[in-house]
């Protein structure tokens, strides 16, 4: 695991997480900008888990709030978790349908970027989607399935899962939209990904485990999946077969530049 210099707060005897004002601060501004970026940009599924979830502007929302809402919507509950956690926690939190949030939210010196992910990333870019059934099954079985991988088959899924439920886009009547959490939580890369400057492929799992990327940078590739649901029909199909498949097949040559040491 690598390091972070955030600390999750730790809620009250009642559960509930104090935050000072200055969190409160990095939450509006990041939530009141980024809601404009994805007008018109965001599929038409997370804008719905953005009703449903009617997040407040003003202050980070307490993750009780979170969970009735998607408990009633899809069974789902959001869990807190420190700023960075195994993978074996990340699949078993899945696993069980719950989605691990760190209880942090960066400082106002990275509000555009941040390699760990905080409450604002988590909370906006990801639990409007887990409201979808069809996401938020693709999600599950993407537990259950890591859960039992091993230690090289978790570095397939773990491409897998970046270049979905992070870095996804999907077609639409209206044309490309996002769906994916690292993307949705980036005012820059949600401009950037339906620009004329990355690749867009078509969506294919297999491709999709054997497409290295780097986490600093913005994505110089992106799967478009042919609709959301396409993400449900995944999850009742063989994913450890792809798996294997791509482990013969091998990695792609990277399409970006090695990171200077």
């Amino acid at each position: 695991m690598k390091q972070t210099h955030y600390v999750a707060r730790e809620p009250d005897a009642q559960g509930f997480i104090h935050y000072p004002e200055q969190d409160h601060r990095v939450w509006n501004t990041l939530i009141t900008r980024q809601l404009e970026v994805v007008q018109g940009r965001a599929c038409q599924e997370y804008l719905d888990g953005i009703d449903q979830l009617g997040l407040p502007l003003e202050r980070i929302p307490q993750l009780g709030e979170i969970n009735q809402v998607l408990g009633r919507a899809t069974g789902w509950q959001v869990a807190r978790v420190p700023a960075l956690i195994p993978f074996q926690t990340f699949f078993e939190l899945l696993a069980s349908k719950q989605f691990p949030v760190a209880t942090f939210i960066r400082s106002e010196a990275e509000l555009d970027y941040l390699q760990e992910p905080d409450i604002f990333h988590e909370i906006f870019g990801h639990c409007p989607l887990l409201t979808n059934p069809w996401f938020a099954e693709f999600t599950h079985t993407y537990g259950k399935l890591g859960l039992s991988a091993s230690k090289e088959q978790r570095v397939y899924l773990a491409r897998l899962y970046w270049m979905t439920i992070e870095f996804g886009l999907v077609d639409t009547c209206q044309g490309q939209r996002i769906y994916g959490g690292g993307i949705l939580s980036s005012p820059k890369e949600t401009v950037y990904s339906l620009s004329a400057q990355p690749e867009h492929q078509a969506f294919d799992p297999v491709e999709c485990m054997r497409t290295p990327y780097r986490i600093d940078i913005l994505q110089p590739v992106y799967f478009v999946l042919p609709d959301l649901k396409r993400l449900f029909d995944l999850a009742h199909e063989n994913i450890m077969g792809r798996v294997e498949q791509a482990s013969v097949l091998g990695l792609h040559a990277p399409k970006f530049s090695p990171k200077a040491a």
